[in-house]
């Protein structure tokens, strides 16, 4: 089962719509078998079977079918594809779930060489721990790599802050006024945020823009949680493995200055002063992703220095 687990954990979670139920699920389904997460965001629920457990479910659902499991996992493939991975092309089944007790029942109607087809997951609550795996732990991963995000641009800014220090001090003029910043405070910067932005930004809802935005760092950090485990596996300790991956996301982070510098230098600071701080900023950055810390697109600072260059013209 050790696949199904893996492949489960690697997968995106996608948003589903049926009737008045709005649920977060995701699935992976290969020849052994397949596993189903689902969630409405107050409970989570789980099944994971084998083939044996497909055979005797399609024999009780499907009497008039006749196939091996791997052709039923693969017609099962086929129907949940459109639904859980391409909206683009709705699938050919019909979806609908009931709540029995503590359970979730998750119902597929369909057609198979012409021939209805039914079938039913039956998904129990999950386990603490596969809470953890596929919802807590991924989350707090994200949480860091996007606090190394933010930290790398705030260096940025304050890069290009002292950029445009360096072309005034040389005399070169802003031709559009429209263009013109005040040099980046992080600290004010961020109780504006809290203050204006933060509502919104937490508006959770029915987990859909969680799924629409985040989905591609979701899978970044699952796959490094299971990369940290494969090379964990030999411990036979999993507190090892899962402590590791964290510990991995984390110590790129801590590379990073903890406290940024609150306020941007004063234009009237000597010209010398400013382009050592420029370098000196520069080997920090360097350094910082030799040791491994999360990376800012190489062609951002040459980019915002074209766009610098075109908006200054150097006075006569």
């Amino acid at each position: 089962m050790e696949e199904l687990e893996q492949g489960l954990l690697m997968q995106p979670w996608a948003w589903l719509q049926l009737a008045e139920n709005s649920l977060l699920a995701k699935v992976f389904i290969s020849k052994q078998g397949y596993a189903l997460l689902v969630s409405d965001l107050q409970q989570v629920w789980h099944e994971q079977v084998d083939t044996s457990v497909v055979s005797q479910r399609a024999k009780e659902l499907n009497k008039r079918l006749t196939a091996p499991p791997a052709a039923f996992l693969c017609h099962l493939d086929n129907l949940l594809r459109p639904l859980l991975k391409d909206a683009a092309h709705p699938s050919e089944a019909t979806f609908s779930c009931d709540h029995v007790a503590d359970a979730l029942i998750l119902r597929v109607r369909s057609e198979l060489s012409g021939l209805p087809f039914y079938w039913n997951f039956h998904c129990i609550l999950a386990s603490p721990s596969l809470v953890s795996q596929h919802l807590i732990r991924p989350l707090m991963g994200m949480s860091l790599v996007l606090q190394c995000q933010v930290r790398e641009l705030a260096t940025l800014l304050h890069m290009k802050d002292l950029e445009i220090q360096d072309y005034q001090e040389s005399g070169a003029t802003l031709i559009r006024d429209r263009l013109k910043t005040e040099p980046f405070e992080e600290n004010s910067f961020l109780e504006q945020f809290m203050i204006e932005k933060l509502p919104e930004a937490c508006s959770i809802d029915d987990g859909k823009p969680f799924v629409m935005n985040l989905q591609n760092l979701y899978m970044a950090v699952t796959k490094q949680e299971v990369q940290v485990g494969q090379k964990h596996q030999g411990t036979g300790d999993p507190q090892t493995s899962n402590s590791a991956s964290l510990q991995g996301i984390h110590s790129q982070c801590v590379n990073q200055p903890e406290q940024l510098v609150s306020s941007a230098p004063t234009l009237s600071a000597p010209e010398k002063e400013s382009t050592a701080l420029c370098r000196d900023l520069s080997c920090q950055r360097s350094r910082g992703r030799s040791q491994g810390g999360s990376s800012v697109n190489p062609l951002w600072p040459q980019l915002l220095r074209m766009d610098l260059e075109n908006s200054f013209q150097a006075s006569p």
